[in-house]
């Protein structure tokens, strides 16, 4: 059973202006995203996919990123079958209370989505 769900769009070419800015990779994002968006052809997607992924964590959990939850706390990494996973930092993680969370992205050359669903399973 959902508990909570959370859904944001972002325009890539917002997110490309952005990863242009000094700092700006490295406050948002791990240093395994990083890798991990960098080995695509149109890396601003990834980013941009990945952006919006950890919003949506932040509105599926209630906290929104800034408060309780940093851009550090949610990392958004694929399986080595190529699903979007969602790993959160030992502070994030009291925040899910035993639950999980299932998480979609896609992309556009010129949106980037992702759904986050929490749920007891």
């Amino acid at each position: 059973m959902a508990e909570g769900i959370g859904i944001d769009l972002v325009e890539v070419s917002r997110v490309a202006e952005m990863i242009e800015k000094p700092g700006f990779l490295e406050r948002v994002f791990t240093p395994a995203e990083i890798k991990e968006c960098q080995s695509f052809k149109h890396s601003a997607q990834s980013f941009a996919a990945r952006f919006a992924a950890k919003e949506a964590v932040g509105k599926a959990l209630g906290t929104g990123i800034g408060g309780k939850l940093s851009w550090q706390d949610v990392e958004i990494l694929r399986t080595e079958h190529g699903s979007p996973i969602v790993n959160l930092s030992p502070s994030a993680t009291k925040h899910l209370n035993n639950r999980s969370i299932k998480i979609s992205l896609s992309h556009t050359d010129n949106y980037a989505v992702a759904v986050a669903i929490i749920d007891n399973g």
